[in-house]
């Protein structure tokens, strides 16, 4: 009789503990989902507002390449009188419309991230590409080191390779 007394005295213990065991977890659940709603309410937040900021940025950068463009084809079209005297004409117009699409590139990844919360790789390689070709092409051949442009070089084939390998890989993923 009494290790039937005893035994369930031990199991009410062992309930009771199970039970505080059980809320505890509980509260800490609870206490994790609320922290994660604020967590994406301010993801939600910061998104939204850096959203905003790369539009504003795209459109303000639009109106000025115009802007810029103009005014310099009038005051420069009758300077022009060679291939040596277009070419920085057009490298800065070729230019200032990467810098455009950079950050076309950027609002793709923020609008990306904030649908999937993931960072594509492929956008991210397609704005470094864009960067890097920016900087190519003002880069004064004649004047550059050949070690700089082998570096350039470099970076545009990694850039490229990985692209490449980034895809490649996507195509072969079992879609969901």
């Amino acid at each position: 009789m009494e290790s039937r007394a005893a035994e369930g005295e031990s199991k009410r213990k062992e309930k009771g503990k199970m039970g505080i065991e059980f809320l505890d977890e509980k509260m800490s659940n609870g206490l994790s989902t609320r922290y994660q709603q604020i967590i994406r309410k301010f993801e939600f937040v910061a998104v939204s507002a850096l959203q905003v900021l790369v539009i504003l940025t795209v459109a303000i950068a639009t109106v000025l390449l115009f802007i810029l463009f103009i005014n310099g084809l009038r005051a420069q079209v009758s300077q022009i009188e060679s291939l040596a005297n277009l070419l920085p004409v057009v490298q800065r117009a070729f230019s200032g419309i990467l810098i455009v699409l950079l950050g076309l590139e950027l609002l793709e990844t923020l609008s990306t991230y904030f649908s999937e919360h993931h960072i594509r790789v492929e956008v991210i390689l397609v704005v470094a590409m864009i960067a890097a070709g920016r900087n190519i092409i003002e880069i004064d051949f004649a004047h550059t080191p050949g070690p700089q442009l082998i570096g350039y070089g470099a970076l545009v084939l990694s850039l490229a390779v990985s692209y490449f390998l980034v895809k490649k890989t996507h195509a072969h993923l079992p879609t969901e």
